[in-house]
């Protein structure tokens, strides 16, 4: 058993448009409506209930927090700062340190303010501009947070970028979800979708950078992004293929992350490549809610190869499985942290586990699938722990070591 420090971080991560609720300015509640998705609508109502919140986590054992901040509702018009909404997350932030968490810092999750997707988004020319103004204001907030990620998952991001042009062009005539569709159909759909194209990269690495120079200019942050890691591996005679694929879809970002001082690790499940690309999970009783194959192993092949391209620090900053029964989330928990430990083992410098999710929530157009440690009445907002939470948190306590009568 691999010792892991006492800085170790044990967390669990949320997104704002997931569980805050009610985030009218901002691009993904104008794309609910267009796309006829399930509507986020008041989400589990975290953006009051966040003190509860944390303190669900903390009394549970853990140490770190991951959540983020809101661009739309810090910046509704362009130009236009909220000192309201940011004196909302500094009070976030206030409770973390009260409750003895670490709080990670996430800029954007996916989500930006309408107007900025209105003037074309990620690849406008005005973008790198756009993006330096809000994150220069989210600086003033961010005082005594060691950890802060500028994006979630930009490759996500980028293959959202490709279908939205696709629409725009009338190559597709509905949206698809490049995250999660709860439906095992969808996501086979989803599992084909466009590999982001390297231009779209680029743009992102390059906005990265350019927040990156800002949080360093005016915080002591240690600054980062997430990255959606597939645990990719190659069908036998097509490792060209493999390498291909993964350098349009991981590579390329992992290597724009050269410079920073950490990376974030988000690992879910594994998919191989073959002559034609990507494979679909294959119908199979175990595969989760979203129809990915259950594969917990996927966490340590997801560091080992991040920290062979990166050398960097990494947190795990995403880990989990929806599904309905908590004793399979905990079977599969447990089998991540041993490959986690064992990558630690090996080599990988790993500084922090974060769970997805902390509660139940909205899962990006619907609300099927649950990866929560905590589930949520959507009518009274009740919190009620799930055993998992207990269950991780001793885990926590303990350093990992009470995994050691499973570990192989």
């Amino acid at each position: 058993m691999t010792d892991l420090p006492s800085t170790f971080l044990w967390g669990a991560s949320t997104a704002p448009h997931q569980i805050e609720g009610n985030n009218i300015n901002s691009d993904w509640w104008a794309l609910e409506a267009a796309a006829g998705m399930e509507f986020s609508g008041d989400a589990v109502d975290s953006y009051h209930r966040y003190r509860e919140d944390m303190e669900l986590l903390a009394a549970a054992g853990f140490n770190a927090y991951r959540f983020g901040i809101e661009w739309a509702r810090i910046e509704p018009r362009p130009g236009q700062i909220s000192r309201a909404e940011l004196a909302h997350y500094r009070r976030m932030i206030e409770t973390a340190f009260e409750l003895g968490l670490e709080p990670v810092i996430t800029l954007q999750h996916f989500t930006a303010p309408a107007w900025f997707a209105n003037e074309g988004g990620w690849m406008s020319d005005t973008a790198v501009e756009r993006f330096s103004f809000f994150v220069t204001a989210a600086t003033q907030i961010l005082d005594g947070v060691t950890w802060v990620a500028t994006m979630n998952e930009p490759n996500m991001q980028a293959m959202t970028v490709m279908i939205r042009e696709a629409m725009t062009s009338g190559l597709i005539s509905e949206w698809q979800s490049p995250t999660v569709d709860g439906e095992a159909q969808r996501e086979r759909i989803a599992a084909n979708l466009p590999t982001p194209e390297p231009r779209i990269g680029h743009r992102m690495v390059e906005i990265h950078h350019a927040a990156r120079r800002i949080l360093r200019e005016h915080t002591d942050a240690k600054i980062g992004w997430t990255i959606a890691n597939a645990a990719l591996t190659s069908t036998p005679g097509n490792e060209d293929k493999l390498t291909h694929i993964r350098y349009d879809q991981e590579d390329l970002y992992l290597e724009g992350s050269r410079g920073d001082d950490w990376v974030g690790v988000q690992s879910y499940s594994s998919q191989q490549v073959d002559a034609n690309g990507i494979v679909p999970h294959p119908e199979h009783p175990d595969n989760t809610q979203t129809g990915a194959a259950y594969r917990p192993d996927a966490l340590g092949m997801a560091i080992r190869h991040t920290w062979e391209v990166t050398g960097l620090p990494i947190l795990v900053t995403e880990n989990g499985i929806p599904t309905a029964d908590d004793n399979r989330r905990i079977e599969y928990t447990t089998g991540a942290l041993q490959g986690m430990i064992a990558a630690i083992g090996e080599g990988a410098d790993v500084r922090g586990y974060l769970h997805w999710s902390l509660l139940d929530n909205y899962e990006w157009g619907h609300w099927h699938p649950t990866f929560g440690l905590i589930a949520v009445d959507r009518e009274t907002f009740e919190r009620k722990p799930k055993p998992s939470l207990s269950w991780l948190g001793q885990v926590a306590r303990t350093q990992g070591t009470s995994l050691s009568d499973t570990s192989k």
